[in-house]
């Protein structure tokens, strides 16, 4: 049944990246070896794999198993359980009826301070006119390192003002149009002029090229971006000050500080409502400032 799903994953060509299909097998491996092995009788007296009622108690007493035996973290136990629904709904039964671990208030996502946008920016403005792009791409657009690798040429729009960015295939098959800040409508002009003497760039859709002439990888973006961190001088790694996501929260992070509604970061970053609002969490000041504006009728 496992070698089932896995070739169910090789073939999922939509919204499901190379990272997450390896993470659900995972997950969903842990989860029908932990079925094989529990005694679950007692509770689920059906077969958890084809009967819905089955696959509910089933999929509950693994939450219970996940945060009391394995002694997983909420969002962890979470994570599993949306592999658990994913391998449901390949099977025809829907996702399980499970309630998710309450999560504790989340941190704001770790951001560039800026000195140290300033300084990446700096160090992206001397890099290569495609490197240059990429980290432009990222900061400005707010783009996941895998919508950069899949973008296309047509997918830069540049009228005669203006101009958007096509992000055709975000998380979960999301399509949004980001408008072109200036900088990164010059820096994809100059990259576009460029790119024409390229290797591969007749015959070739793809906006970022590799030296092949093929469509750069999304790893090689993420070497770019970690090379032009490095030159600045930021710390690098999961818990240095730069990862190439934290770009992509700077700019949320950035336009949640100014303002910006988290309908519009939402949208504009592909990201769920509640996410979006993680970028500015509501501080103590926010707080009495919104009970100080009730309007009392005297």
């Amino acid at each position: 049944m496992f070698a089932e799903y896995e070739r169910a994953l090789a073939r999922c060509d939509g919204p499901l990246d190379a990272d997450t299909v390896r993470v659900y097998a995972s997950r969903v491996r842990q989860y029908l070896a932990w079925l094989a092995a529990a005694d679950v009788d007692e509770t689920v007296e059906d077969d958890p794999l084809t009967e819905p009622d089955a696959r509910d108690l089933a999929a509950r007493a693994y939450r219970v198993h996940l945060e009391t035996v394995a002694k997983r973290r909420p969002a962890t136990v979470n994570a599993h359980l949306t592999a658990v629904d994913d391998f449901y709904r390949r099977r025809g039964l829907g996702p399980a009826s499970a309630e998710r671990a309450a999560l504790p208030p989340a941190a704001a996502p770790r951001a560039l301070d800026e000195r140290d946008q300033a300084g990446l920016l700096r160090e992206a403005a001397r890099a290569s006119a495609r490197d240059k792009a990429i980290a432009f791409t990222a900061y400005y657009a707010g783009t996941r390192i895998v919508e950069i690798s899949r973008l296309d040429i047509d997918d830069v729009r540049l009228p005669a003002r203006g101009g958007d960015l096509i992000v055709r295939y975000g998380r979960n098959g999301g399509f949004r149009a980001v408008p072109l800040h200036p900088n990164l409508r010059a820096v994809l002009e100059e990259w576009l002029g460029e790119r024409a003497g390229w290797k591969g760039a007749g015959t070739s859709r793809a906006l970022f090229l590799n030296r092949r002439g093929s469509r750069l990888s999304s790893r090689s973006a993420h070497t770019v971006l970690r090379a032009i961190a490095d030159a600045a001088g930021l710390p690098l790694g999961r818990d240095g000050a730069f990862t190439p996501r934290v770009l992509r929260h700077t700019a949320g992070q950035t336009m949640a500080r100014q303002g910006t509604d988290a309908v519009v970061v939402a949208d504009l970053l592909g990201l769920s409502l509640e996410t979006a609002r993680r970028h500015r969490p509501p501080t103590e000041q926010d707080r009495r400032r919104a009970i100080q504006r009730l309007t009392i009728d005297e």
